[in-house]
């Protein structure tokens, strides 16, 4: 065990985060943290990092295991160089084996001026410079709180592979469900106060959340069909309910302070657009420099009336400068941009507009509208935020008490019920829960209008856009028609071979001639056999499987059945591998 937490207790005031919280760590376990926003998933990776201490109960680092922990928001010198932070604190000989190391992560994490200043970073740049320390430094359990945030999508699949081959332990909080269902073995959902935790994959963890639900529902409603037998039968009537057995009274009175499961409430919003005319964006011959660079150049574009365009390139290509452009937040240098008359913008930025941290939730979206209109009718605020998972008690809230996820949360609301007909989204999947980015990319189907985003998020962009336009940094803009994932295995295909050393030609040879190879007796007797014990490695996987779905509930014996599960798929692969091989040679072939 490298990491254990137990009995963890932590809450903000009177608010509950954690309740008699338990988490363990091994060697090779990879966990994704997930759950609504301010429910608590970054208070653990602090509490397991040792960055922050619980209110009660006990985080046990065993003994020489090495911690690297990367927050949402780093703190770093600012005087150090890039390479100076990332070299920090190792030793001259270790400084020496990691600088090539350092360099090279760098470059792939977009920072391959080593040495800049970090004062002079940006935030996206920052967090990546810390990222890059964590790799760098060697560490038994690496704990990363949204580490895809401000990376483009070539950095992403990089990470994602780096992190594959990791051999430590891995924490990670993340809104990329790709990178889930690819990186992790395991996935922690911090709900209500409680953690629950899945053996498997992204996509495993729905399935039995699913069945777990299923099963707590079954339950309440075993509890009510009693509850109604043991009331009527306490209520017969006054003459015999003095002889009436005392532990059949209590067992009523025990049933009726029983709470069932909370019902969920599910994040839903039912589309508010205003009414869009035939014109909507155009930009004639658009050109655009950013520090004396370049990024948009002779740009000719039309948006149509119910267009969903995905923006994407590397970090600093110009995405979000050609958002600009189209919100009308920048002016171009050559060329024109035209609106029409009966285009809403609604704009959600990276950065959140300044919020007043002492006012309200309720009066921030009174700001907007007391009574807003919805395709399904007019819901007043208070029912709004109550559909973006801000219940009563949290709304006469001030917006400080809340936390950073909420908040921009509470800023995608209020876009929304602006009523815009045309939506552009700048990096909208970052610091937002999988959940409200789930209903989100649904309200987009029935959006009734245009809506461009810029992201990185592949599954998000998978789903929601129709089209792509790929901002390449030298003023280019290529429009194109397959999805996210095709566009980055393009540019993967194009850098690896543009990275592929030339082979000197050879002298062609004349063929080798065949010789056909025998089975030895030994040989022989092996692939005689081979088969039956495919056969019952298949069936010890089959057994492994039906007991991890009756051990759904019981933490510590789903480790060892994980454990054994991939240890005997393993153990198939090669006996696989070796069957192939011996019939590849046998009499016949």
């Amino acid at each position: 065990m490298l990491l254990s937490a137990e009995n963890i207790q932590k809450g903000y005031g009177d608010r509950v985060i954690l309740h008699d919280v338990s988490f363990y760590l091994e060697r090779g376990d990879k966990v994704g943290v997930v759950g609504v926003n301010g429910t608590g998933k970054s208070t653990l990776l602090r509490i397991l990092a040792g960055a922050e201490e619980p209110d009660g109960g006990t985080v046990s680092l065993d003994p020489g295991v090495r911690l690297e922990y990367v927050p949402q928001n780093p703190a770093l010198n600012m005087e150090d160089t890039v390479l100076e932070l990332v070299l920090r604190g190792l030793g001259s000989d270790a400084r020496a084996l990691a600088e090539y190391e350092a360099k090279t992560i760098l470059t792939r994490l977009g920072l391959p001026q080593f040495d800049r200043p970090v004062g002079r970073l940006s935030g996206g740049e920052r967090r990546r410079a810390a990222l890059a320390a964590a790799l760098v430094r060697e560490s038994d359990v690496l704990i990363l709180d949204e580490p895809t945030n401000h990376l483009d999508g070539d950095m992403i699949l990089w990470l994602e592979d780096w992190l594959k081959r990791f051999t430590g332990a891995l924490v990670l909080v993340t809104h990329d469900r790709y990178f889930l269902e690819r990186v992790v073995n395991h996935i922690a959902e911090v709900d209500g106060g409680a953690l629950y935790t899945y053996p498997g994959h992204y996509e495993t963890f729905l399935a039995r959340k699913a069945a777990r639900e299923e099963s707590a529902k079954a339950s309440e409603r075993k509890r009510q069909s009693i509850l109604r037998r043991e009331y009527q039968w306490v209520m017969q009537g006054p003459k015999a309910r003095g002889t009436k057995s005392k532990e059949r009274l209590e067992r009523y009175e025990a049933l009726r302070e029983q709470t069932g499961p909370a019902s969920a409430k599910k994040l839903e919003l039912s589309s508010i657009s205003s009414r869009l005319g035939r014109k909507t964006i155009e930009l004639s011959h658009v050109s655009k420099a950013r520090g004396g660079h370049r990024v948009i150049s002779g740009f000719d574009f039309s948006l149509l009336r119910d267009d969903r365009v995905g923006i994407v390139g590397p970090n600093g290509a110009g995405k979000s400068t050609l958002l600009g452009l189209l919100a009308g937040t920048l002016a171009p240098d050559d060329g024109a941009v035209s609106v029409g008359e009966t285009v809403k913008v609604g704009y959600f930025s990276q950065e959140n507009p300044p919020m007043d941290p002492n006012q309200r939730i309720i009066d921030y979206v009174r700001d907007i509208g007391e009574r807003i209109e919805t395709a399904d009718g007019v819901i007043t605020a208070g029912q709004l935020l109550e559909q973006f998972l801000f219940p009563p008690s949290v709304q006469w809230s001030p917006i400080g008490k809340v936390s950073g996820g909420e908040k921009r949360r509470l800023f995608l609301l209020s876009v929304l019920a602006a009523a815009p007909n045309v939506l552009l989204l700048d990096e909208p999947t970052n610091d937002l829960d999988i959940e409200t980015l789930t209903v989100l990319e649904d309200y987009l189907e029935t959006f009734q209008g245009a809506v461009v985003a810029v992201s990185h998020d592949r599954y998000f962009l998978d789903k929601t856009a129709r089209r792509l336009l790929a901002v390449e940094g030298d003023g280019t803009v290529t429009p194109w028609n397959g999805s996210y994932q095709s566009y980055l295995d393009q540019r993967a295909q194009s850098r690896r071979q543009s990275e592929r050393p030339e082979k000197p030609k050879k002298e062609p040879q004349p063929p080798a001639p065949k010789v056909k190879k025998r089975l030895s007796y030994k040989e022989q007797r092996e692939l005689d056999g081979i088969e039956d014990e495919i056969h019952a490695l298949e069936s010890q996987l089959a057994e492994n499987e039906a007991q991890q779905s009756a051990q759904s509930s019981d933490y510590v014996a789903l480790q060892q059945l994980t454990a054994e599960h991939e240890e005997l798929e393993t153990t198939l692969e090669a006996k696989m591998e070796r069957w192939l091989y011996l019939l590849s040679f046998s009499e016949g072939n």
